[in-house]
Order: structure tokens, then C-alpha cells, then sequence
């Protein structure tokens, strides 16, 4: 079994014996979320079994996936990195080797890695009341295997890994030169010299576009709308001074909270003022570029701040970028490609050696496996989520999910948290599962309000989230943080039942698809 570096799968397989199959939780993904659900789980619920089942041949994840020139964090490293783990390497936006390296060292200090399955990739996932377990069925590295678990903790991610989001450009197979999405690059491709053409706006194309402009021949950062783009510092100076004077521990844990404590307060104030904010940002763009440089067109989108994620350059990087006579940016739509680049509807045409088309992801639940419960199949769209973290009428299976506004791993740990509370609590109780519950004509509302283009492709096969408590999820730290680690876990909304009890997995997935039509 191939396995990366000298991280070693203590979970052999043995020709599928049920007792060496069977855990009391599985994990499916070794990535940021994954190996932060394990550490939770020794934490928290030390007598547990458990193993992750992760489908690549390495961990990490997104932070393994991901390749293409310049990748990084577009959260800062202080609120991304784990609550229980400092993140000490100083760089606030972090590059994707880092992060990589972060999530692996978390794994080997604790032993999370000598319970992760590698080459071990889940294609379905069946509960059964009569039992209170799951069957999860994979292909391993050595061909089928099946296991058995109480509780599933789905760290999978929320996009499709094997392929982003690609769209159908006119004229592409006339292209002659190179087309690599971001999603697959190849690290040994040799880009020196060549006229690239980035299309897209979102954080992947507002970083490649300085990492490639100092070997490239020229890059061109080709988008049919701005997004909202800010200069932020690389480096924390309160951070810096707080680790000068005080232990790495609580300058960490006061570092996070002023972050965070920022970031609700600029989202809050782009929500509430968003004509301050936008102005606010433009104001600096031009500070950076001059006001010759035509930030209105290029720099000022149609929606408010917020409505979509901020792209973050690192001590204004991709400006510097555009300062240069390497890079440049196109406001336009494409016509057609042709054989030496793209035709655009304004009549100019970009020549290009290589495009690199950053359009976006395909967003999935589960890492497309399929979901069963009693015989089943699992509709997303037909159930809600339970604080953001369950589905409707799915026992004893929790979705690692972070947030838009704010850094993932944030809304990750709170999930992890509640989830071992709900373990404790059900074998204090002498309960075999939980499972939530909606109120009939819950009114319903699509998951993200978010205008990003890969999310509102999604929607319609994505669950729903409630107009009231618990079932709407709010987006917000501090109220999660309240009703998520401190709020009751009988809250009259999850009910919890035992093997063979039928009766309590009546949810209405009728009600909630009324709802949402």
C-alpha cells in the first residue's frame, strides 16, 4: 500500500473481519477537519474507537490537493489554525506547504495518524435503526472493505476533489497552447516565459497572479466582474509583540480573539454600511495603483461587501503585481478562443501560451458518497440542518462545515466540541443515537446566503437550513459559540432513541420539502 512520507496506516487490513471493521466513530477525511475531529475525540471522549478514512494517498486534505503557484490561506493562520494547537509560525496568511506541514505535525504529536486508513475511499454509507450503526462501504487499497460504526463524523470537504468547476467556453478546443485548472496543476509544468491568461476574480486567481508575474512572460488576470480585493499585512504586529512577553499559549488565545473579534466587527459594519466599506476599500486600491489606474472598472463589483468572500492580498502583493510591466488585468467577457489565445467582446484579444481557468468549484456533500438511512436513499434537499452541524432525520452523523464570513476551522472545532458532548451525553443516557427533528412546516431557507457563483450552482442539491433556531445557521462565532459548547443538548429538537426504535425516525422530510417549494 503506497502511503506518503513515513506516515504509516495502523489499520491493516486483515481480508474484512467485522471485529477489526467495526469502531465506535469513523471519520471520513484526513484533512484540516478530520484530523481536528480525531483530536477532539481523544480529548473529550477517550474510551471511543475510532479510524479516518481518508481516499488519498496522504493528509491534509485541501492543503495536499491544491498546488498551483502561490497557494495559501485566505483566512489568517490565527483563527484558521486550531483553538487547541497555536499556530506559531508567525505568517498570518500561510502558504499551502505550511498548512500542510501544520496538520500533519497536529497528527503525529497527538497519534491521530496511526489510526488514519489511507487509499481508503467510502462510496456509500448506510444506517440501521434496528442495529443504531452505520455500514460504510469503501474501496480500499487492497479492494472492497466494509465497516461498521456508531456515530460518522463527515470531514470530507463541501467541493468535488476530482475536478473544479469547468465551463464551457466557446472555441476552447481550438486553443493550441496549455489549459490547467488550478484544481489539477502539475508542480513540474514550466510556466517561464509564457504569456498566461488567469480567468477568474476569486482568492485562487487574485494569488496566482503575483506568484506567477516574476517567471512568467506576462500575466493577465482576465475576469467579467471585480471582486472586492484588500491589502492586509503578512505579519501581526500584536501578535509579534504578544509572543515577546508572553507564553505561546495565551498569546495565541488573545491573538484569535482579537481576531475574531475583528472580523464579526467588519463583516458586521459591510452588512450595515456597505457603501462606508466599499468606498472605504476603493479608496485604498487607489492609495496603491494611482488614480490613473482605472479602479471603478476594474476594482468596484455590483454587490455589496460581503456578499461574496474578500480576496486578501498579503501586504498588497497582487497591487505591487499590477504596478509592474508583467501583469495586468481585463475587465471583459470572452467572445471565443482562438488558436493563439481568446477573443474578447470588446474586440481586444489576449495571446496566451497558457490559460488557467480559476472558475470555481463543484460543490458536493459528502464527497459524493451515497447516503442511506433504513433503506432510504438521502435527498439533501428534502432535510434541514440541525445548528449547522446535522441533517434532519439522519441519526448520528455530524457534517464538518465551516463558515463563509470568517475562517473555517472556526465553525470546525465548535462542531467537534458538540459532537462529543452529544456522545457523552447519549452514554450517560443510555441512548443509541440522536437524531433531529424538525417541527411540521418548519420554514426553510437555502443554506448559504451567498451570491458566489460556485455556491448558487449548488443550491438546488444541497440541504436547507431553518428560518428559526436551531435549524438556521447564522453565520456568526460568538452565537455559535454560546449555543454550540454551552447550550442544552435535549433541546426538545434532537431526539435521541435506541436500536430497534423506529418510532423516533419520523422526521418529516415531507414538511421540508413543502417548505422549500
Amino acid at each position: 500500500m503506497a502511503v506518503a512520507n513515513d506516515i504509516e496506516p495502523a489499520v491493516e487490513n486483515t481480508g474484512g473481519a467485522a471485529s477489526d471493521m467495526e469502531r465506535d466513530v469513523l471519520i471520513i477525511g484526513a484533512g484540516l477537519s478530520g484530523v481536528g475531529a480525531a483530536w477532539h475525540l481523544q480529548d473529550k471522549t477517550r474510551d471511543k474507537s475510532y479510524a479516518i478514512l481518508e481516499a488519498r494517498a496522504d493528509l491534509g486534505g485541501t492543503w495536499d490537493l491544491f498546488r498551483y503557484p502561490g497557494i495559501r490561506s485566505d483566512s489568517d493562520m490565527y483563527t484558521f489554525g486550531y483553538n487547541f494547537r497555536p499556530w506559531t509560525d508567525g505568517k498570518v496568511f500561510a502558504d499551502g506547504p505550511s498548512i500542510r506541514n501544520y496538520v500533519r505535525d497536529t497528527a503525529r504529536e497527538a497519534g491521530i495518524d496511526r489510526h488514519i486508513r489511507f487509499n481508503t475511499r467510502v462510496q456509500n454509507v448506510s444506517w440501521n435503526t434496528g442495529t443504531a450503526r452505520w455500514t460504510v462501504e469503501a474501496d480500499g487499497p487492497e479492494g472492497p472493505e466494509t465497516w461498521s460504526a456508531k456515530f460518522l463524523i463527515l470531514c470530507s470537504g463541501y467541493y468535488r476533489y476530482s475536478a473544479g468547476y469547468m465551463p464551457d467556453f466557446p472555441g476552447l478546443e481550438r486553443f493550441k497552447g496549455d489549459v490547467i485548472h488550478p484544481q489539477l496543476w502539475d508542480e513540474t509544468y514550466d510556466y517561464s516565459g509564457k504569456k498566461v491568461v488567469i480567468i477568474g476574480s476569486g482568492a485562487t486567481a487574485v494569488t496566482l497572479l503575483p506568484a506567477m508575474a516574476g517567471k512568467a512572460g506576462h500575466v493577465t488576470m482576465l475576469q467579467r466582474s471585480p471582486s472586492y480585493i484588500a491589502a492586509r499585512p503578512s505579519r501581526d504586529a500584536v501578535a509579534d509583540v504578544l509572543r515577546k512577553i508572553l507564553p505561546s499559549r495565551i498569546a495565541y488565545t488573545l491573538t484569535r480573539i482579537k481576531n475574531v473579534a475583528m472580523g464579526m466587527f467588519f463583516f458586521n459594519l459591510a452588512r450595515s454600511a456597505p457603501n462606508f466599506v466599499k468606498n472605504g476599500v476603493l479608496k485604498q486600491i487607489r492609495a496603491e495603483l494611482g488614480e490613473d489606474f482605472d479602479v471603478e472598472k476594474h476594482f468596484a463589483p455590483s454587490y455589496n461587501p460581503w456578499d461574496q468572500r474578500f480576496c486578501l492580498a498579503p501586504d498588497g502583493d497582487f497591487f505591487d503585481a499590477l504596478k509592474t510591466d508583467k501583469a495586468d488585468i481585463a475587465t471583459d467577457q470572452i467572445e471565443t478562443f482562438d488558436e493563439t489565445g481568446i477573443q474578447l467582446k470588446s474586440g481586444e484579444h489576449l495571446d496566451a501560451d497558457l490559460v488557467i481557468p480559476a472558475t470555481g468549484l463543484s460543490m458536493q456533500i459528502g464527497g459524493g458518497m451515497g447516503i442511506e438511512v433504513d433503506g432510504k436513499p438521502l435527498h439533501a434537499p428534502d432535510h434541514v440542518t440541525y445548528r449547522g452541524m446535522m441533517l434532519s432525520g439522519v441519526p448520528n452523523m455530524a457534517l464538518c462545515f465551516g463558515y463563509t464570513n470568517a475562517s473555517w476551522t472556526l465553525k470546525i472545532d465548535l462542531t467537534c466540541e458538540r459532537v462529543c458532548r452529544m456522545i457523552n451525553h447519549m452514554d450517560r443516557a443510555g441512548s443509541d443515537y440522536a437524531v433531529p427533528e424538525p417541527p411540521s412546516g418548519l420554514e426553510t431557507l437555502p443554506l448559504l446566503d451567498f451570491s458566489s457563483g460556485y455556491v448558487q450552482r449548488a443550491l438546488p442539491d444541497l440541504p436547507r437550513q431553518g428560518a428559526q433556531t436551531p435549524w438556521r445557521t447564522y453565520q456568526n462565532y460568538l452565537m455559535d459559540m454560546l449555543t454550540i459548547r454551552y447550550g442544552k443538548l435535549d433541546d426538545g429538537h434532537l431526539r435521541f432513541g435506541r436500536a430497534g426504535d423506529r418510532a423516533a425516525l419520523t422526521a418529516s422530510t415531507d414538511d421540508v420539502r413543502q417548505a422549500a417549494e
